[in-house]
């Protein structure tokens, strides 16, 4: 994981095995932050992790998904469209709640309140169908990802920090 000549007492730190769990939990962190962007801070902090790498494996999740589906958006839609039926309601209640989040907040609202009501995929096709650039969508979601993972990764720690919370949980 590091140069061994720039951090020689890091070989004394990681062994093979510790290495294997250490990526294995990430990447299952990772995974599950693609689909759901709470799980990599509370995963991240059960973990053991700091900040910085509550931070990092939630981010990368959240934005693993937002580039994927940014892109494959377009195709995803039209491959919906043909399997869906033709007597199908225009608008639904799903729909409907979709078009007034994006009339009240607009691109930057959307991406803010993704982590904390919508999935990242959500968010995503949500921009995606009312047609919003593929950069801003990266853009907005990124700094929105930053934020949230970085307030949701304090607010775990202070809430464990309450001896009522800590026992309720622990």
């Amino acid at each position: 994981m590091f140069p061994s000549f720039l951090f020689p007492e890091v070989l004394l730190l990681w062994s093979f095995p510790s290495m294997i769990e250490y990526i294995l939990t990430f990447l299952g962190i990772y995974f599950l932050a693609l689909f759901k962007f709470i799980a990599g801070p509370v995963l991240g902090h059960a973990a053991g992790y700091s900040l910085i790498e509550i931070m990092a494996v939630t981010v990368a999740g959240m934005m693993s998904s937002v580039i994927i589906f940014t892109y494959l958006g377009t195709w995803v839609k039209k491959q919906w469209d043909i399997r869906i039926t033709a007597k199908r309601k225009r608008f639904t209640k799903k729909s409907r709640r979709m078009i007034k989040i994006w009339q009240k907040t607009g691109t930057v609202g959307v991406a803010f309140l993704t982590p904390l009501l919508l999935t990242p995929i959500g968010g995503t096709i949500i921009l995606t169908t009312f047609g919003v650039d593929r950069r801003k969508i990266i853009g907005y979601m990124l700094v929105s990802a930053i934020w949230w993972s970085f307030v949701f990764g304090i607010s775990i720690e202070r809430l464990l920090e309450i001896a009522v919370v800590r026992d309720l949980l622990l």
